[in-house]
């Protein structure tokens, strides 16, 4: 009989229930004990839908309060020496994450970054020389007990030792983090003992940088590792995202019981894993996608692992191919989604029943089989149906050639141009697009669409919302203004719903960080701008200030990262048709007299594929839609990207190569370590270093910014360097936004009197 299991669920709760309870909590509204009481409904509405759908295991260990590399670190005890007050708790976690709670000193929140190439954030993990680690944090054992005392066979997760290494960075010179894995494993070794007290057979230890080409001393720190971890219980180890066929001779040469591999992503490794592993281990297959809304074929799956079934026997364990994270929820809630795309989906609570149903179809059960065949009809179906290609979009992408990616002058011209046209001063200050979603503009929102409100009330609603965001920034002094995007739910659903090829949900909400939730459109067949879709709303905006306002859009990679793909059409093809509907809208932002234009590309670094050796096809195509999309605009029309949380050191050349007039990046929280890249590299064209961090309450100082952007000038040279936020303000409140904005204001212009000053 096959194993099944899956590697983690959604933590969020049906309906965003941990979102709300966290943010009840970190405003004073509600106690921790509510906030805990929610948190155990959702873990155990949690375990049960594993029980329901029959699996052998519950993945216990997965549930995080804000992200799980975090709360790794809290178990280890291993926490920033600035965050440090007695005793770890629950504070602790959230002043780390946030650089506030509601308990405690408020100090500079830790780094976040992207989760591998998801749209997932984790925070960083810092490590000093002197770093020790205790055991600290007893959430993982409770949980166990927790979910044993309810009757469930459980199977605890906990990120291995030598990933939360590599994730994190040394916060000095001088030393190797990878020196500290013996104090480390001495923690880890705690931990496995203390679950086999516990009754504990098997412990899911996540290892997912094995998929990465690593350096030799990273590959060669898993023999010590696993050497001295092993023995107490058995270490399912488990890998995802690519393959790990590069890995194989340091994986079967450790002392673990079993391996998880990721066939979603790489079938193609099935074979070289079951000829490299000894006899004895377990083989898990991951074979229904975590991170996309497709059902599995089933049929084609029961077909293709058939071998593997006979060659392993009992061995066999089916499973998600990652944690079910990044996936919404439960279809089932989506009562108002067309019939014929609702039948191609499968949120985390159907793929439960998929892995289920898969196993025993392997196992030979006759109804099983017969219930794959079925259960694939509508997702083979699809490729046959009329709303998925589109001849007169395929032949758009076909005649696309070289020089529709080229503007027409060099930036050296263009900036030229735009200085006569902008008349911006120095240090030019601007926001990065967004301005708080207020309980009001969310209500409206939701008014328009349930037919409470009309069309002509709503207009009115938000083009009132859009003159208090102007005069909100004239009174602050702000160069380059904003229309603050009431209007949009999402950067990318907001384009999702106003574009032809893509279905938007109702519950389809997929945590991104904390109590941050996203809800990704489908890209269900070619995509089309059928109208213009931001120019009625920015030119209200243009017409209440002589200040230039930006025309906001988000950009072709970026949509197609942030929403959930195709799987028949290679992602190129689909950014290339996003690209041409954007490039319209350029055109026609421009002739409506916005000259500057924001195109965001967040997406660029985490959409990389793990592999070097695939870097440069995939920037290729990346930076080519990009540059399709913005090249209609003018000389004169000056042209923005932003990019946050990302690493640069390795792309900055394709940076460079998007051609965007002015580049805004996250600095603040990195302390303008970012900014290294652009120094080495000497990016040629105008940077927005953002010196105010909006992912933390934490009002920043005037004295603060200026050090920050004193920095900045070592590296950038006036003439080019942007003040700014490091991304968008919806999440915050008013009164954050205006005190943080006016110390902006007033540290720009602090620079402007130090211009005179030598350096």
């Amino acid at each position: 009989m096959s194993t099944t299991h899956i590697l983690g669920y959604p933590r969020i709760g049906n309906k965003r229930e941990l979102k709300f309870a966290l943010e009840s909590y970190w405003h004073g509204k509600s106690d921790q004990q509510a906030l805990r009481d929610v948190a155990a409904t959702i873990r155990h509405n949690n375990w049960q839908s594993q029980a329901d759908a029959g699996l052998s295991y519950v993945t216990v260990g997965d549930f995080a309060w804000y992200d799980h590399v975090l709360q790794t670190s809290l178990t280890l005890g291993h926490i920033p020496e600035r965050h440090r007050n007695g005793h770890p708790d629950l504070d602790t976690l959230f002043r780390i994450a946030r650089g506030k709670a509601p308990t405690g000193c408020s100090c500079a929140a830790s780094d976040m970054t992207k989760w591998f190439n998801t749209n997932y954030h984790y925070i960083v993990p810092e490590f000093t020389k002197d770093d020790e680690f205790s055991l600290s944090w007893n959430q993982l054992f409770e949980e166990v007990s927790e979910a044993q005392k309810s009757g469930y066979k459980v199977k605890p997760v906990v990120l291995g030792p030598v990933s939360y290494l590599y994730l994190g960075k040394e916060k000095e010179d001088g030393f190797n983090r990878l020196d500290l894995l013996p104090r480390l494993l001495s923690v880890y070794q705690q931990i496995f003992t203390k679950l086999k007290s516990q009754g504990v057979e098997w412990v899911q230890i996540d290892e997912p940088i094995l998929a990465l080409d690593l350096p030799e001393e990273w590959r060669k720190a898993y023999k010590l590792a696993y050497q001295v971890i092993s023995g107490d219980v058995k270490l399912l180890l488990t890998t995802y995202f690519e393959s790990v066929e590069q890995q194989l001779d340091v994986i079967s040469a450790l002392k673990v019981d079993g391996l998880h591999v990721d066939l979603s992503v790489a079938p193609q490794q099935l074979d070289a894993v079951i000829d490299a592993v000894p006899s004895n281990w377990v083989v898990s297959l991951g074979v229904v996608n975590g991170r996309n809304v497709w059902k599995a074929n089933l049929n084609k799956w029961l077909q293709a692992l058939q071998p593997a079934a006979e060659k392993l026997g009992d061995r066999l364990w089916v499973s998600s191919s990652c944690s079910l994270l990044h996936s919404p929820i439960d279809l089932n809630l989506e009562t108002s989604l067309d019939e014929e795309v609702y039948s191609w989906l499968a949120f985390a609570k159907q793929k439960l029943n998929e892995v289920a149903l898969l196993a025993k179809a392997l196992d030979g059960n006759e109804s099983a089989i017969a219930a794959c065949e079925v259960y694939s009809e509508a997702i083979e179906a699809r490729a046959f149906s009329e709303r998925v290609n589109k001849r007169d979009v395929q032949a758009k992408v076909n005649g696309i050639t070289a020089a529709l990616g080229e503007r027409e002058l060099p930036y050296e011209a263009r900036a030229k141009a735009q200085k006569t046209a902008l008349s911006l001063p120095l240090f030019p200050t601007t926001t990065i697009g967004s301005f708080p979603q207020t309980a009001e503009i969310r209500q409206q929102r939701r008014d328009v669409k349930s037919g409470v409100l009309s069309a002509t009330d709503y207009t009115a609603a938000m083009q009132g919302h859009i003159k208090d965001a102007i005069e909100r920034q004239e009174r602050l002094g702000l160069d380059v203004l904003v229309h603050g995007e009431p209007e949009r739910n999402d950067m990318v659903e907001y384009f999702a719903e106003n574009l032809d090829g893509f279905a938007a949900t109702r519950f389809g909400w997929v945590q991104s960080y904390g109590s941050r939730c996203v809800k990704p459109a489908v890209i269900v067949g070619d995509i089309s701008r059928p109208a213009p879709i931001t120019v009625d709303w920015t030119s209200y905006a243009q017409s209440l200030s002589d200040k230039p306002v930006k025309g906001m859009l988000t950009g072709p990679v970026t949509i197609l990262g942030w929403t959930f793909p195709r799987e028949d059409l290679s992602r190129q093809a689909i950014a290339e048709q996003i690209a041409l509907a954007l490039r319209d809208e350029v055109a026609d932002l421009q002739e409506a007299g916005i000259n500057i234009i924001q195109i965001d590309e967040p997406a660029i670094r985490e959409g990389m594929p793990l592999k070097v050796g695939d870097w440069k096809a995939y920037l290729d195509w990346a930076v080519n839609a990009f540059k399709i999309s913005a090249a209609s605009a003018k000389p004169e029309t000056q042209i923005h990207t932003h990019m946050c949380y990302s690493e640069f050191n390795d792309i900055i050349d394709s940076v460079a190569a998007l051609d965007a007039d002015v580049i805004t990046i996250e600095t603040s929280r990195s302390d303008m370590e970012l900014l290294q890249a652009f120094e080495e590299f000497s990016y040629p064209n105008e940077i927005g270093p953002g010196v105010y961090d909006i992912h933390s309450p934490n009002i920043p100082e005037v004295d603060s910014m200026v050090a920050l952007l004193e920095k900045a000038r070592k590296t950038i040279p006036d003439s080019r360097l942007w003040v700014n936020p490091d991304c968008g303000l919806k999440t915050r409140n008013w009164d954050e936004v205006e005190a943080a904005l006016s110390s902006l204001v007033n540290a720009a212009s602090i620079l402007r009197d130090n211009v005179s000053k030598p350096r």
